[in-house]
């Protein structure tokens, strides 16, 4: 692929990234075992919900006629908990005990909660008194299918499989769904100065940290890390890298570092067949580069600063995840709020800063700059995004923030 040097807006590289992606194909999996997962095909309820006419509250079921007039006290005939198959026949100023969840009898109308009875739960089964008319014929039941109807729609596809989804799912009668599975990244940082996370350093050596925030950042992205190295800035490092991606069965390799425009830019000078570079009018993360190998995998090159290889992520790599997944969702939340201080404007760029976001007061949320570098960006929830403009944004102006 040739080496291309020019800029392009975000929304150019982005597009260029997404036209890559090739959907997973779909995989059954067990409702228990498929939250975080994005469903691939609409799922339809396979049972009315409830199935069947049930009580809404702990207390007696009875027929309108008979509790017309109140006091009334009348006959206690069966106990019905939750999971009884009994439907006992009840005749003028007969009652049923039932409990949440139980089927209402066939031949009554209403249930009276025992808040509703002269001694509640203590009034034994013989008989109960009914000291307060119920709102109305059907009161506290809930009818078959007042939830959702038998093939209706319970959760469209292309969504992410939240705790409540899979719940809805596995009340409507579904044991197994249709999902995408996760996706396999492998990152690698380049750079002959680093060295592990706590080992002693030389002079001019730093801690190597980009992999392990880009992994973080995949992990939380729902993927599935399978690789994690680092490669200096000389030799066939990168090939190597993508290589050992291949086998470990990868779907998308994360370059940090080299790919701006210095001597020892060693994915840039290695990789030029495979990846093409540009120029992002983004600040930060103005370097990028793009590529897939003849096998299919994604290739990321992301500049080495940590919070440009952060933002980076966010903005191409995160997307292509969920793409890759079918998620119809390829961005973060996003908010309006405003800064708590001025900012300068950038007539030429796009600037996404790292912000914290004061919810104190929920009707004016705020947003303020957190401090430059990596501890900054560990104090951020989100990006605020100033979009190019002439003039310098002041304290109060709104701003989109899209939150981590």
């Amino acid at each position: 692929m040739q080496r291309i040097d020019r800029v392009i807006d975000v929304a150019e590289h982005l597009g260029t990234v997404l036209a890559q992606v090739v959907p997973f194909a779909p995989e059954s999996r067990a409702v228990a075992s498929a939250r975080g997962r994005v469903l691939r095909h609409p799922v339809h309820a396979d049972v009315d919900v409830p199935g069947f006419d049930c009580s809404a509250m702990d207390g007696f079921a009875v027929r309108d006629a008979d509790v017309a007039v109140v006091p009334a006290t009348l006959r206690v005939i069966a106990d019905l908990p939750a999971g009884t198959e009994l439907d006992p026949r009840m005749d003028a100023g007969q009652a049923a005990r039932i409990m949440t969840g139980a089927p209402v009898p066939s031949d009554a109308t209403t249930v009276v909660p025992f808040e509703d009875t002269a001694r509640g739960l203590a009034g034994g089964l013989d008989a109960v008194t009914i000291v307060a008319a119920p709102r109305g014929p059907g009161a506290h039941v809930r009818r078959r299918g007042s939830d959702v109807r038998k093939g209706a729609l319970v959760v469209d596809a292309a969504v992410r499989l939240t705790a409540a989804r899979l719940g809805a799912i596995a009340a409507a009668g579904v044991g197994t769904v249709s999902v995408s599975r996760a996706p396999r990244v492998a990152v690698v940082s380049t750079g002959s100065e680093l060295q592990p996370a706590g080992d002693a350093l030389r002079r001019g050596q730093i801690p190597e940290s980009n992999s392990v925030l880009l992994a973080g950042l995949a992990e939380e992205a729902g993927a599935e890390v399978v690789l994690r190295t680092s490669v200096g800035d000389e030799g066939e490092g990168p090939r190597h890298a993508i290589a050992a991606a291949e086998a470990a069965g990868a779907d998308v390799v994360v370059f940090s570092g080299g790919v701006s425009a210095g001597a020892y830019e060693v994915v840039k000078n290695t990789l030029g067949d495979l990846m093409r570079f540009e120029s992002v009018r983004m600040q930060p993360g103005k370097p990028q580069g793009f590529g897939r190998t003849p096998g299919g995998i994604l290739l990321f090159g992301l500049p080495g600063n940590p919070v440009s290889a952060a933002v980076s992520f966010e903005l191409f790599v995160r997307p292509a995840l969920r793409a890759l997944e079918g998620d119809a969702d390829l961005g973060g939340e996003a908010v309006r709020v405003a800064l708590t201080v001025g900012r300068r404007a950038r007539p030429e760029r796009v600037q996404y800063v790292p912000v914290r976001v004061d919810r104190s007061d929920p009707a004016r949320w705020t947003a303020t700059p957190t401090a430059h570098g990596t501890r900054g960006l560990g104090d951020a929830e989100g990006l605020a995004v100033i979009p190019p403009r002439a003039h310098d944004l002041v304290a109060g102006d709104l701003v989109t923030v899209t939150l981590w």
